[in-house]
């Protein structure tokens, strides 16, 4: 048998002629280990010559005392009790939502509907508006046709439905709402967005009147429009409108995509496997009509690869990110990247949100993102905004780095990372929950699908909302959750979908109302007893933007900045009241007031006292 493996390295020693191993070998490995040695001894007396000169003592020389004193402990900071107590039945809110749902398992159904805090009769309380589906063409309709509901606010948190008074019983299948005077005549109008054609109605004084068709704003037919945001885009004066719109779908697409679920069949299914879709931006002509502008205002995004829309809108909200006096967009896409549309100051948008660092987590991925918010919640010149996401992923809280074009998501450092992870994330506010001058963070959660915990038991279809507070102490502490025992009913698990907040009952804090999807909406009035000051400002600006959308106010109390801009745009298809809250904490004075309309002019106030309402209209030089 042969063997043809390799030789070892002795074997090829062993097979070296005797005649070639010379006695000049040895002495040349000789030579060279003394020199070796030689080299060796050498080095190490130069390394003890060094340590003795770097350690040689000092000469002598007049004695210092240094004072020191024992190091100070660390206070941990702990989050305080703030218990919100569900007042829906007492407070006169009996609305439930309608999603549709018969078994097929159309996605809209999962979606639930917005909600948004105005005051439609100019009484000065935030009155309460809540967006309702519809049933299918092709399903057996319900014993009561499901419309929208329209609650008035008696100035105490004590709500009237006004729905058929106003003209506002209207069936159709909504999703999201933007509250804003498009016309100029001082009252707050209301424009929908839905499954199909969206809708605008102008409040008059005797009612809502639809104008949907003049207006020129009910987009396409099979459209799926989710955030809309009422603001300024091209500074001249009146509010123009920006609609995201979701994915391309129909049932029969549906039924193709036929999305299901080991164990539980066919099921609601993520929006990978349908097309994306482009955004609509539409400039308010001054006359009662809008006129499309997306094209030319470069908020049509195409995928590159395929030539088609990229977008797949949930959220939406307008900031000034690099304080140039000009709103940017920032709309938060469900599995592709986010977009950040930055205002070029000449009617056109630069989409830059890879630029920016907006578009994708830290690991460079898309996620399922749904609610956002921005705000300065540091108290510095940083701007955060947060993103709420799909179960197993994070919380996004993307932070400038001291460059207003540098963002970085911290939400693993800011500690909203690890205990955001497991939630489904929809509703998200950045607002001040205990009035101590710092906005916190909260999250609405809920699941798709009913049986989802057959599959993942890490997850529930119910999910209990959560309030991070802001600890503000940096970089050592960022956000730590409210325990659910100190949030009273806020803990209760829902099928959460859309979150919006107004201090319903004029006592300084701010009060919320949650949707859910197929369930009853809650009114959640806070009642924290801290036992800190607080400042709200209502501003009154010029015609036709008598709201002030887009005007920004900074508070300095205590050697600490607050900043807010007026931007009623936010969290999950919703709309936050006008009046900006800023907490005091302990604090029985304000140092400054200084409002910044939406023309740039800045205007300094006088605040004469604490625990009340400022109303500052513009000053005309």
């Amino acid at each position: 048998m042969s063997d043809d493996r390799e030789p070892r390295d002795e074997e090829l020693v062993d097979e070296i002629p005797e005649e070639e191993l010379v006695p000049e070998d040895d002495t040349i490995i000789g030579v060279a280990f003394r020199w070796s040695l030689a080299v060796i001894v050498v080095v190490a007396l130069g390394v003890t010559a060094v340590v003795w000169w770097m350690g040689r003592p000092e000469p002598d020389g007049p004695e210092v005392s240094i004072q020191t004193a024992a190091p100070t402990a660390v206070d941990r900071a702990q989050a305080p009790a703030v218990p919100f107590t569900e007042i829906a039945e007492e407070a006169g809110i009996r609305f439930v939502h309608y999603n549709g749902a018969y078994g097929d398992k159309l996605l809209p159904e999962t979606m639930g509907g917005g909600a948004a805090f105005f005051d439609y009769d100019l009484d000065g309380d935030s009155d309460l508006l809540l967006v309702n589906g519809a049933s299918w063409p092709h399903a057996a309709p319900p014993a009561t046709t499901p419309v929208m509901a329209l609650y008035r606010n008696d100035g105490t948190g004590t709500f009237e439905d006004v729905t058929r008074a106003v003209g506002l019983d209207v069936p159709f299948y909504g999703q999201g709402v933007a509250a804003g005077d498009v016309d100029g005549d001082g009252r707050t109008d209301l424009f929908f967005t839905a499954v199909g054609p969206n809708r605008l109605f102008l409040n008059r004084p005797d009612g809502f009147v639809e104008a949907t068709a003049e207006a020129g704003v009910a987009g396409e037919e099979d459209a799926w429009s989710t955030a809309a945001v009422f603001f300024d885009y091209d500074s001249d004066g009146d509010l123009d409108l920006f609609v995201g719109n979701y994915v391309q779908w129909s049932k029969e697409i549906d039924f193709e995509v036929d999305y299901r679920l080991t164990g539980v069949g066919r099921a609601y299914g993520p929006p990978q496997n349908y097309e994306g879709t482009w955004p609509v931006l539409y400039r308010n002509e001054g006359d009662g009509s809008f006129t499309d502008v997306s094209a030319e205002a470069g908020v049509r995004i195409d995928n590159p690869a395929t030539g088609l829309p990229t977008g797949k809108a949930l959220g939406a909200t307008a900031v000034d990110v690099d304080r140039d006096g000009l709103l940017d967009l920032f709309v938060a896409n469900d599995t592709v990247r986010n977009f950040f549309f930055h205002n070029n100051g000449d009617g056109t948008f630069e989409e830059a949100g890879e630029f920016y660092g907006l578009s994708y987590d830290r690991e460079g991925n898309a996620t399922g993102a749904m609610g956002t918010d921005s705000g300065w919640y540091r108290n510095d010149d940083n701007l955060g905004i947060a993103i709420g996401n799909f179960a197993n992923e994070m919380t996004s809280i993307y932070v400038t780095q001291d460059d207003p074009t540098l963002f970085v998501d911290e939400a693993i450092s800011e500690g909203v990372g690890a205990p955001s992870r497991l939630s489904l994330t929809f509703g998200l506010c950045l607002f001040d929950a205990d009035l101590d001058g710092r906005l916190d963070l909260l999250q609405v959660n809920g699941h798709l699908e009913e049986e989802i915990g057959k599959v993942d038991p890490s997850q529930s279809y119910r999910q209990p909302a959560q309030l991070f507070w802001n600890a503000g102490l940096g970089a050592e502490v960022g956000f730590l959750p409210v325990a659910p025992e100190d949030l009273g009913d806020l803990a209760r698990p829902i099928i959460g979908r859309a979150a919006a907040y107004a201090d319903i009952d004029g006592d300084g804090d701010l009060d919320l109302v949650l949707t859910q999807a197929g369930g009853p909406a809650l009114l959640l009035r806070n009642d924290q007893e801290l036992g800190h000051h607080w400042l709200r400002v209502r501003l009154v600006g010029e015609p036709p933007n008598r709201r002030a959308v887009g005007a920004l106010v900074e508070l300095e109390a205590g050697g600490s900045v607050q900043r807010r801009q007026v931007m009623p745009s936010r969290s999950y298809l919703s709309q936050m009241e006008v009046e900006l809250t800023f907490g005091l904490g302990k604090l029985e004075s304000v140092d400054s007031l200084v409002v910044t309309w939406p023309d740039g002019v800045s205007q300094t106030v006088a605040v004469d006292g604490v625990d009340r309402l400022l109303v500052v209209e513009r000053d005309v030089p």
